[in-house]
């Protein structure tokens, strides 16, 4: 079983809270993107896949054609049914038309992580957005239309006071949508980005720690209510629609990387490509290496990495040889129930400082 990610750097621009390996371009370079990853992916092709993902970037900048040939070239020895596969594109509202719908389903593509981001266009505006609001439900029905039903959306909370953003509103509105699964992302801020120098010039400031729990608390409680579960910190989806791709990279599965900036782990050893573009593109026509560095991961780091990606999740881990703090359960952050240990959504709102207290005290106690 195989998990592949591929990175598709393009974007027509930056939103001003991204870091991301991205490349702005006003021409896409299709056929050099195409080539330079079926050229890194070698072998790939041939083994079992169970999941796809096309990540960015903004993949939906992809014409159709060059998606179904890196579908078609990278399954052209499949071993798993290609109707069993999660095959998964994330994808920017002002790009999803019937015609790209139909023909991103006829591809494969079974299922749409859309950046919504937000319903208030003063907000999307401000975040750099090349849609508006109204855009948002047009591709949601597209999709739909053309028989992709598995469809996600992404928004993003605690946004800066001055923007007057109605949480609660964004949430009916996505929820109106009917989708089967939400991404939600509290905003951070990042090193170089526009939000960075917006905020070190005075211009803007981030929420306080209050707000972003309230508001990130207030999406359970609405979420749960209309039939979702939050599965990991961020993700809630009905019953049967998690993503199966993600929920490998929280099992600490092996996984494959293709593109500029994408990770390979192989369950022991993490690699990852060069992170800018023409750095990517050169290496692969000179018939280098694409791999910037690689870490092989200590026992300590896997036991450590074990521990972290296991409370990101809602199964938790096994309670056997953990002493979490009794302070943990004491405050509701933890509850230890029929053998396994599990965070709360009060415990994920500190899942770092859960991991490292519970690392240190379970060794202490050993």
């Amino acid at each position: 079983m195989q998990h592949l990610y591929l990175h598709v750097p393009f974007c027509v621009r930056r939103c001003s809270y991204c870091d991301f390996s991205i490349a702005v371009r006003k021409r896409i370079p299709v056929q050099e993107y195409v080539d330079a990853v079926l050229q890194e992916a070698g072998n790939v092709g041939d083994r079992a896949l169970d999941t796809i993902y096309f990540g960015g970037g903004t993949p939906s900048l992809l014409p159709p054609e060059s998606i179904a040939t890196l579908l078609h070239e990278l399954t052209s020895q499949p071993r798993t049914p290609h109707a069993a596969r999660e095959v998964t594109i994330e994808a920017n509202p002002e790009d999803v038309t019937v015609d790209s719908a139909r023909a991103w389903r006829t591809a494969g593509i079974n299922r749409v992580s859309l950046g919504a981001q937000s319903f208030d266009d003063a907000v999307l505006k401000w975040m750099h957005r090349s849609h508006d609001a109204a855009r948002i439900g047009g591709a949601v029905h597209a999709l739909r239309g053309a028989g992709i039903d598995n469809i996600s959306l992404d928004l993003i909370f605690a946004l800066p006071d001055e923007l007057h953003r109605d949480w609660e509103r964004d949430l009916d509105m996505a929820l109106a949508l009917r989708p089967n699964h939400l991404s939600l992302y509290g905003l951070t801020v990042e090193p170089r980005t526009p939000l960075d120098r917006w905020i070190s010039r005075g211009a803007t400031k981030v929420p306080d720690d209050d707000r972003y729990a309230e508001e990130y608390l207030f999406a359970h409680r609405r979420l749960n209510a209309d039939g979702f579960l939050f599965y990991e910190v961020s993700n809630a989806a009905r019953d049967g629609f998690r993503s199966k791709h993600n929920s490998a990279y929280w099992s600490g599965k092996p996984y494959v990387g293709l593109g500029p900036a994408a990770h390979s782990f192989d369950g022991t050893t993490r690699r990852w490509n060069l992170r800018a573009w023409e750095a990517y593109r050169r290496a692969i026509a000179e018939g280098r290496s694409a791999v910037e560095s690689e870490e092989r991961l200590t026992e300590e780091q896997r036991r450590t990495e074990a521990i972290y990606l296991g409370l990101r999740t809602a199964e938790g881990l096994p309670s056997t040889n953990l002493h979490p703090p009794p302070s943990f359960t004491a405050q509701g952050w933890i509850t230890v129930r029929d053998g396994r240990l599990k965070c709360t959504p009060e415990g994920w709102l500190r899942l770092d400082s859960l991991v490292n207290e519970l690392t240190m005290h379970t060794e202490s106690q050993q």
